[in-house]
């Protein structure tokens, strides 16, 4: 039975991205990576796939009820879309077999999510449902020692330690305000958008706040470009226009961090874990370029200790290729 849920899962993964871009739409590519500051450990290597349909007759009437249902969020226009990723974790030494009792478990986490985005003047709301899988079932150790070999650099030998199978199940949340400060510079413009948010699940669950600041030409009509969970809210839908657009932007969020699966070990079996840190901070800043439907964006993350064995913060970077099909 765990095989066959197993499998049946993976098909899930597989073809609902495939089958979602006989539409049009944006589809958006987002790899995170700590390997270009010279880190192998942590949140060492992320990957999302997320795929946002052009509703040409406006949203389904399910979709409108979902959302009238709910009656904290507000009238608008309304987007749906989905996602397909791994993220992928290991401690501080990755070449030997048996880490120390202290060190981050390795794990791996394969999903799929689905979410509704509502825009209402500046403010754009988003509701979230990720379903996954955690342990071996998550495919990470083979998808590590893959690029470690494609890249001729250590074998990691320590995966026979990771965390155990298990389903994982996320329910998100988030609000944020573009533009509630505004400053014009000549032929440039900046910005400043907060945001908050929260999400429960046996994965995560956590509350989180922070804002994003922009400056840059032809600004867009976006919250910062699409990012891997748990990360602030980004854009995951484009409006091409003509001629060549760019921002730089800033954030910082903090987190209340009672749930991570991936410190605290797997929810219903004896695992590796260690002692988490409550409150966890990201430092973000970064560049975006706009060229009619396709869109480039670098970010580079700065996020401060979340175990308290952990000797110093992490870093790592997003990349994100966005084209609007």
């Amino acid at each position: 039975m765990r095989r066959i849920i197993r499998n049946s899962l993976g098909w899930l993964l597989l073809l609902a991205p495939l089958h979602a871009l006989a539409a049009s739409g944006t589809f958006s590519l987002v790899t995170e990576n700590d390997a270009p500051y010279g880190a192998d450990r942590h949140y060492t290597n992320g990957f999302k796939m997320v795929w946002v349909p052009v509703l040409e007759n406006g949203a389904p009437l399910w979709m409108q009820r979902t959302v009238r249902w709910m009656p904290w969020l507000p009238a608008g226009d309304i987007q749906y879309g989905y996602a397909l990723g791994q993220s992928v974790f290991t401690p501080d030494d990755t070449k030997t077999d048996n880490p120390p009792a202290d060190a981050r478990p390795y794990a791996g986490w394969l999903y799929l999510s689905s979410g509704i985005g509502i825009k209402s003047g500046r403010q754009l709301d988003q509701l979230g449902l990720t379903i996954g899988v955690i342990g071996r079932a998550s495919l990470a150790d083979q998808s590590q020692k893959w690029m470690h070999r494609l890249l001729r650099v250590n074998h990691p030998e320590g995966w026979d330690t990771q965390l155990g199978n298990e389903l994982g199940i996320i329910v998100n949340g988030q609000r944020a305000w573009r533009g509630v400060l505004e400053a014009d510079f000549s032929s440039s413009m900046l910005d400043v958008s907060p945001f908050v948010g929260a999400a429960a699940g046996n994965v995560f669950t956590h509350a989180s706040g922070g804002w994003i600041i922009r400056y840059g030409q032809r600004l867009p009509d976006d919250f910062g470009p699409p990012r891997i969970d748990p990360a602030s809210p980004g854009s995951a839908s484009l409006s091409p226009k003509d001629g060549i657009g760019w921002y730089v932007f800033a954030g910082l969020e903090g987190r209340l961090v009672l749930r991570n699966l991936f410190l605290d070990g797997n929810t219903f079996r004896d695992s590796r874990s260690v002692d988490k840190r409550y409150l966890v901070g990201d430092l973000q800043f970064g560049l975006v370029v706009d060229w009619l439907n396709v869109r480039l964006a670098y970010t580079h993350i700065i996020r401060s200790r979340e175990f308290e064995t952990q000797e110093n913060a992490d870093q790592f970077g997003a990349f994100s290729v966005m084209w609007k099909l």
